[in-house]
């Protein structure tokens, strides 16, 4: 080492390069750089880390690429470029596991400015699929309560709560929200008039546009609220084609939906919306994606820019769901991966880290000149407040219906109520206040994981959930610099309908 009071960042992030043995793709963790150095320099980088962060809360450590055995010295104008882009640095490991805390930490409080909103018209479904986190609901007669619907009424004690929780993140002027619809079965026929009174509203409050999460399967009853100026993006399961969809997204008789669905995501692309097409995937329906990418192709949807299918793995959320046949992301990454060797067509569908695959090529095509860093896994825990039919208000949609677990609550008089200690244990997670996240060199891009997993895991939400992460970051980077390498550019791999 040149300079004896520099030492390795223990953020560095070392990225193999597919049939590129002689270099390595270096990714720093918090200072966004990304930087394709010889594989002696990397080395020379790994040789000089001053211990190992420690071993993840959960999940063992992955094979971490190999690394030349060398006595190789840079130049001091390498040196000094390593340091610059934060490669190298002259913090302790406490001092630099601090200096990540608090860039965590501002970027929390930003996200925390970042408010959106979810309303459930109501927790029934007319569907019974056997994965549903919330089956219980619509079979346990305990739980039969949650089964109202929204009155106009409480969507109007709603509204007044948005504005009230607005003032409090001292959010003023004007704004365009996002508004999102979800259930059980938000655009239930049933549901029509309600939910046209909810974007009624919203309209009269401020700017507003409007997305749902729904299983499609009475869309046609809301084709004049669906496109652009009206609910403009639509999130669609698909659990693969007709013969196997329909033993698994089911009606409580028995009788099959991909028909019915598979017409409204017709309806909805000719209407305008986006539609994105999700594929809840486990080691029973895997081998059929090539022939529902194959009814995607005949329908003719891949071809309109409104369209994705992407592809997500089924956890195990109640007793109904078999472990043993469920993936992780990674595991179903690498399956899709040598399936679109043997089937072209599952090009189409993406894996479930194509996303990250996409904003690295973006990265590396110019088109972003510094990749998005966050501190926190999703909306949970920053600005995304879920209002059910009970004016009961949630930070999570898996964890709605038990009101032990809501953050507040809209009482009649309109007045907006907080659980202090539930409201915090949600917003303040962060990769800032996790222990094995703060150490973490991946926990600026992971976000800590999903709070849920890591609470069944690990008992508290306060725990990090790593999800093979280190894996398919290394991966799917390393793909999109390839790719880059090979001509392929941003404008060929966009996200092609809103995140949802």
């Amino acid at each position: 080492m040149t300079d004896a009071s520099l030492r390795t960042s223990s953020y560095v992030i070392y990225v193999d390069l597919p049939d590129d043995p002689g270099r390595m793709l270096l990714v720093h963790g918090y200072s966004g750089a990304y930087d394709v150095v010889s594989r002696k320099v990397a080395s020379y980088l790994r040789a000089h880390e001053r211990g190992r962060p420690p071993k993840p809360l959960y999940g063992a450590w992955v094979t971490e690429p190999e690394f030349l055995d060398t006595d190789y010295q840079p130049s001091a104008d390498t040196v000094e470029s390593l340091r610059r882009r934060g490669y190298l640095t002259d913090m302790t490991a406490a001092e630099e596991e601090g200096y990540l805390a608090k860039i965590a930490g501002m970027l929390h409080e930003a996200a925390q400015q970042r408010l959106s909103w979810i309303f459930m018209p109501n927790y029934d479904c007319n569907l019974r699929c056997f994965y549903c986190f919330q089956d219980h609901m619509r079979t346990d007669p305990a739980y039969r309560h949650l089964l109202r619907r929204m009155t106009p009424a409480l969507v109007d004690r709603l509204f007044g709560a948005v504005r009230d929780i607005e003032a409090r993140h001292g959010v003023t002027g004007p704004q365009r929200r996002s508004i999102g619809f979800f259930g059980g079965e938000p655009l239930l026929a049933d549901n029509r008039a309600i939910v046209e009174y909810i974007m009624r509203s919203a309209r009269a409050d401020a700017d507003a546009n409007f997305w749902a999460v729904t299983n499609g399967t009475d869309l046609a009853r809301y084709a004049d609220l669906l496109g652009a100026d009206g609910i403009a993006a639509l999130q669609i399961t698909l659990d693969g084609p007709s013969f196997e969809h329909d033993k698994r997204r089911i009606y409580p008789d028995g009788s099959g939906s991909f028909a019915l669905i598979a017409d409204n995501i017709t309806l909805a692309l000719d209407r305008g919306a986006s539609v994105s097409v999700r594929m809840n995937i486990d080691r029973k329906n895997i081998r059929l994606l090539p022939a529902l990418a194959d009814e995607i192709i005949a329908r003719d949807w891949h071809a309109s820019k409104a369209f994705n299918a992407y592809t997500y793995p089924i956890h195990s959320s109640n007793e109904k769901t078999d472990k043993q046949t469920t993936f992780n992301p990674w595991e179903l990454d690498v399956a899709l991966d040598e399936f679109r060797q043997e089937f072209p067509q599952l090009k189409i569908i993406d894996r479930p880290d194509d996303r990250m695959r996409k904003s690295a090529l973006r990265l590396f095509d110019g088109a972003i000149e510094e990749p998005a860093l966050k501190s926190e896994f999703c909306g949970a825990h920053a600005g995304m407040y879920i209002f059910d039919a009970l004016g009961d208000i949630y930070a999570c949609w898996e964890r709605t219906g038990d009101k032990k677990l809501r953050i507040g609550y809209v009482s009649d008089d309109g007045t907006v109520e907080f659980n202090a200690p539930i409201a915090t244990a949600w917003r303040s997670r962060s990769v800032a206040v996790v222990s094995a996240c703060r150490k973490c060199r991946y926990a600026l891009q992971c976000g800590g994981g999903c709070a849920v997993l890591a609470e069944g895991k690990r008992g508290t939400l306060h725990a990090n959930y790593c999800d093979a992460y280190a894996n398919r970051f290394r991966a799917m980077v390393a793909e999109a610099y390839l790719a880059h390498a090979a001509g392929e550019t941003a404008a060929d791999s966009v996200d092609r309908v809103c995140d949802l």
